[in-house]
């Protein structure tokens, strides 16, 4: 349902909020972090140290440390999308594409649907009805595998491999 309380100015501020958040992220983990790690241990080892720290940045930022099953999950939902994030640039060798990557997945979960730190934005439950069984795994998966899936595959399709 559409929120009726959103106001012109809340959105710009989400957006710039979100725009901020992205590039902060973006330039420490792709644009230092993994720049480092690729020369000094090569783009396999790069990636994947750079996928954990950006998982492990994520427990702070959502609020989950403590939690052990919440910090699994998220270890493995955004250190899943964080080494999409880095092959995009172990690829293209440019911050352009895991920008675009993560920018257009926060603008979807945060402004779009309201999931995130910024509370409610552009669309708000219509009721308390709760997802179950089987069918609140499928989402869950879905939510979980969907972006990184197609974010490697259109990384395989259409970048260029790594000198």
């Amino acid at each position: 349902m559409l929120n009726s309380k959103l106001s012109g100015s809340n959105l710009i501020n989400s957006t710039w909020w979100i725009i901020k958040s992205v590039l902060f992220e973006e330039l420490l983990f792709r644009g230092a972090l993994l720049y480092i790690l690729i020369k000094k241990l090569g783009p396999r080892w790069g990636c994947l140290l750079s996928a954990g720290a950006f998982g492990i940045y994520h427990w702070f930022s959502y609020g989950a440390f403590g939690n052990p099953m919440q910090m699994l999950i998220i270890l493995l939902m955004t250190g899943l999308f964080g080494w999409v994030l880095a092959k995009a640039y172990d690829v293209t060798r440019s911050l352009y594409l895991p920008v675009a990557l993560h920018l257009g997945w926060n603008i979807v979960n945060i402004l779009l649907f309201s999931n995130g730190p910024l509370g409610a934005q552009l669309l708000v439950r219509a009721n308390d009805n709760q997802a179950q069984g089987l069918v609140s795994l499928l989402i869950f998966l879905f939510q979980m595998l969907a972006l990184p899936l197609f974010g490697y595959l259109y990384i395989r399709k259409y970048g260029h491999s790594s000198p």
